[in-house]
């Protein structure tokens, strides 16, 4: 999801694995006892667990089949943390078999926020752990604890050897790319653009070659120096294009060798035809398994990924199926009025928004918006190939019910959406209300099921509102041949809701209601919505109304564009696409004019891309990557793709496949960001049930997730303690880290993002 200040803090810290060793200047130990030489005293345990004296460590015994990390907890409180002091904390454990640790420097109290993390397995022949970190408050209070709960077989403990140091240095933080020689670690189309970059501070020319599986050489060549990218640090940076290989096959590398006979070896990579014939699958699969109020059959999504339903009213859930509003003493601190309701909702179903629990209407609008989108694409023909989307593209229930898949899972979320509709005889009634989540944050990991949080309905609004219309009116003309009720029940949906917002066109959703239990998804500047939802209107009803409110627009008077297309909060472009793929009767000036914008927006980002030295038709203003900056990039590549179908010129293409080049891997941190897609990608996005970097049990997320990406603003502690003060190169600010949630999260309007551009790429 986007853009959650505060978000939740048990989500904060460091992990061993990505620390570069740091040396203690005149470090002090805060913790006294820390070794264990003669007891175990001012230690503490939670009530399953007594800490004991074994061979001068402090052990327990973990019982088995507990939930959650903070379970079993042994800790120790009173650490006295001074704002802008360096810290190094350490500690020696084993386990016996083994089991996962999570330590935090955290807050003594609710809402236990961390300043440090640790979150490595507990070995049998033991193991040192370390972070370092930067206070970000004085406390006289804080605690150290051990979580070490979460599993499901019994378990020994010890620990030894603890230190809280102050006055640490910490060393500056450079990842590790594997290798200088960057490609798109999927590969290339045949027919299409390959270039790769090779990071090297030399100015000459260097001599590449291509190699094929068998080591023989297909083509050779010189690189060209490109200078240093701003957005990638201080090293001079190369390309080599090698688009005239003509062959075609698998685990190709380019190599580059230099007087001294080193050798640079790009990672393997494919040259095929097939290349992506996959990836729409795992992108769109991905919606399966973040449902909301459905048993996630293992049969289906995979044995990994089977859970139970969540939040269904079962203990410990609180649950969606009678949902209250937020109080009225809470709301005037947020709102400015001491909002609430005297009604309950039944609002299960939907998708989780992202790495919590929470659903977020105006966040489902867009996923549901680009799902709906690529179904829409596949009807036109204009003498393009189309991907299919039929009953059974997907492993999901409703399978077999003579509705395309895509159809049956946007639905999913369309079904909740109207679930939030404000009722009748109630005040804003036929507005919808802005999300639902839990009251608090909690904390990782946590399946669905087990969370036991008070769920809230939150204020309505006025963009919420807008969403539900704009994807209710697109959906109705789609379902249309399939169920006319549901269609019919939709577009009736679709007129009140926008008749609602008419009403009431500035009841916003304010930043600071994202500070406890969910992200805000904040906005105030609602023109681009209205024109959104014009726009499917008048495409699924054809009254000419609709049109003159569309055509009314600032956003087709005199549209304007920023440095990326479109994202939850700016969606005049879902519109253009929408008129783009429509099959209905248009005007044909409408038309012309539409394709003209379109296609000057997909000139725009081939000129950014020009000047891009790793290829991507993205440069945000003073080099500040944005939160979810990978689907941002993805969201100018699908204009692009869009416009290559519209006239079919070829530079369009061209533009739209090396941008996947950078999404795949050809980038500043040689990291493929759509989960297993390549050498090196993302697998630890920031999840609380995709959760195997914290907790062996719980799987990774599945394959064709899309991370978040590099994220320059660092707000969270993870990178904020790796790149302190000096801050970040645009596309250096990431970490596959589950604790780093605003660069590293998954959320369900990435990943339509990543369908969307799967279908064109699927097509090629």
């Amino acid at each position: 999801m986007t853009y959650k200040l505060n978000d939740f803090c048990k989500l904060i810290g460091l992990t061993a694995a990505i620390l570069l060793p740091a040396t203690a200047v005149m470090a002090e130990n805060l913790i006294r006892n820390h070794s264990f030489d003669e007891n175990t005293d001012i230690w503490w345990g939670t009530d399953n667990v007594t800490p004991a004296l074994v061979d001068g460590q402090l052990c327990v015994d973990v019982p088995a089949n507990t939930g959650n990390p903070w379970d079993v907890i042994v800790g120790i409180n009173d650490m006295g943390l001074v704002k802008g002091e360096k810290y190094g904390f350490k500690f020696e454990a084993k386990g016996t078999p083994g089991g996962n640790i999570r330590a935090l420097v955290q807050m003594p109290t609710d809402p236990w926020t961390a300043y440090a993390t640790v979150t490595k397995p507990a070995v049998p022949n033991g193991d040192s752990y370390s972070a370092n970190f930067k206070s970000i408050v004085d406390m006289e209070d804080a605690q150290i604890v051990f979580q070490i709960g979460g599993s499901k077989t019994a378990w020994q403990f010890c620990l030894d050897n603890v230190e809280l140091n102050s006055g640490t240095d910490i060393a500056q933080y450079k990842a590790e790319t594997a290798t200088n020689v960057r490609v798109n670690q999927l590969g290339y189309l045949p027919d299409g653009p390959k270039h790769a970059n090779l990071v090297l501070d030399k100015f000459a020319p260097q001599k590449w070659t291509l190699l094929d599986a068998a080591g023989g050489e297909v083509a050779t060549g010189f690189s060209k120096n490109m200078g240093v990218d701003p957005s990638a640090g201080d090293e001079k940076i190369h390309l080599i294009d090698f688009s005239d290989a003509s062959v075609t096959g698998d685990d190709f590398k380019i190599v580059v060798r230099n007087k001294k006979g080193d050798d640079w070896v790009s990672d393997p990579f494919a040259i095929r035809a097939d290349l992506y014939k996959d990836l729409l699958g795992d992108a769109l699969s991905y919606f399966y398994p973040v449902r909301s109020g459905i048993e996630i059959d293992g049969a289906l999504a995979g044995a990994k990924y089977a859970r139970p339903a969540g939040h269904l009213g079962i203990a410990p859930n609180t649950g969606d199926t009678e949902v209250g509003c937020q109080t009225a003493e809470f709301s005037q601190g947020i709102y400015g009025e001491a909002w609430t309701c005297d009604y309950k909702l039944d609002v299960t179903g939907g998708w989780y928004d992202a790495g919590d629990h929470g659903k977020y209407v105006v966040n489902g609008g867009i996923s549901v918006g680009q799902l709906l989108a690529t179904f829409e694409r596949s009807l036109t023909a204009d003498g393009m190939p189309k991907a299919g989307y039929g009953d059974g593209m997907l492993a999901i229930p409703e399978s077999g019910n003579g509705i395309p898949d895509i159809l049956d899972e946007a639905k999913w979320e369309l079904d909740f959406m109207l679930k939030m509709v404000v009722p009748a005889g109630k005040p804003h009634a036929g507005l919808v209300h802005h999300k639902v989540h839990d009251s608090t944050w909690t904390g990782l990991p946590l399946m669905p099921h087990l969370d036991d949080r008070l769920r809230e309905l939150h204020r309505p609004s006025t963009a919420a509102t807008l969403n539900l219309a704009a994807v209710a009116a697109q959906a109705s003309r789609l379902f249309m041949p399939y169920d006319a009720t549901y269609a019919a029940e939709l577009e009736n949906a679709a007129m009140a809701a926008y008749a609602a917002a008419k009403a009431t066109p500035d009841l916003f959703a304010p930043a600071e209601d994202g500070n406890s239990g969910g992200g805000p998804y904040n906005d105030t500047e609602l023109s681009d919505e209205f024109f959104w939802v014009a726009v499917e209107l008048f495409l699924t009803s054809g009254e000419d109304g609709y049109k003159a409110d569309f055509m009314a627009s600032v956003h087709w008077t005199d549209p304007t564009a920023k440095h990326y297309a479109f994202d939850w909060g700016i969606t005049d472009m879902l519109a253009r696409l929408s008129l783009s793929y429509s099959k209905q009767e248009i005007d044909a000036d409408i038309r012309a004019q539409n394709e003209a914008f379109i296609v000057a927006q997909a000139d725009k980002y081939l000129d950014i891309q020009a000047g891009q030295i790793f290829g991507m038709p993205y440069a945000p203003p003073k080099g500040v990557y944005d939160w979810g900056s990978t689907h941002l990039i993805i969201q100018n590549a699908i204009v692009m793709a869009t416009a290559y179908e519209m006239t079919g010129d070829g530079k369009y293409r061209d533009g739209a496949l090396e941008t996947m080049d950078y999404i795949l891997g050809r980038n500043a941190l040689n990291n493929s960001y759509v989960t297993g897609y390549g050498s090196h990608y993302s697998e630890n996005q920031h999840s609380r049930w995709f959760s195997a970097q914290l907790n062996a049990d719980l799987p990774h997320p599945p394959k064709g997730s899309l991370s978040g990406g590099p994220n320059s603003s660092i707000q969270d502690p993870v990178v904020q303690n790796l790149f302190g003060d000096a801050g970040c190169p645009g596309q250096t600010c990431y970490i596959d880290d589950i604790e780093s949630w605003s660069t590293n999260e998954i959320t369900i309007n990435w990943n339509a993002a990543l369908v969307q551009m799967a279908a064109f790429l699927k097509d090629q």
